[in-house]
């Protein structure tokens, strides 16, 4: 069986918030999402990493574009970039993309189904919903005291 993850980083990927913040965060990312229809409740996973972390989109990536030249990025660049750093997370964002060798960072590239990187996550298993819409994202950015962005992963 498959899954989907929406998953709300801060725009920040350093940035975290303190415990009893993130709780009423994720209790407010509850309320937004209903579910899947046989009235099973969502799951929701607060996460704090000590490293930055990929928050990709699974299997709904598409593409990766370069902000320097334009040109395509293998998704088997990136795959294997993520594989290297499973384990310990990211010490840095900066890379040498394999397009054009510009030095950039990697949530600066231009992802075909969002992707991001952060030390903060709160991820909402099979949510009944694909999006949150701009007001309800800028609601929980307003309880997590910080801009934050979504994911969604097909995993």
């Amino acid at each position: 069986m498959s899954d989907d993850v929406l998953s709300i980083i801060p725009t920040d990927p350093q940035w975290q918030p303190d415990r009893a913040t993130a709780q009423r965060t994720a209790a407010l990312a509850a309320d937004l999402a209903p579910g899947l229809p046989d009235g099973v409740e969502v799951e929701i996973d607060v996460t704090w990493h000590d490293a930055l972390t990929s928050v990709d989109c699974g299997d709904n990536l598409e593409r990766i574009g370069c902000p320097h030249c334009g040109a395509s990025i293998d998704t088997e660049w990136y795959a294997d970039l993520l594989e290297s750093h499973g384990e310990d997370g990211f010490a840095t964002l900066a890379v040498e993309v394999p397009c054009c060798g510009a030095a950039t960072s990697l949530d600066v590239l231009d992802y075909d189904w969002p992707c991001g990187f952060a030390r903060f996550e709160i991820a909402i298993w099979n949510p009944g919903r694909d999006w949150f819409g701009d007001e309800e994202l800028a609601a929980i950015g307003d309880t997590l005291g910080h801009p934050v962005k979504q994911i969604r992963a097909h995993i």
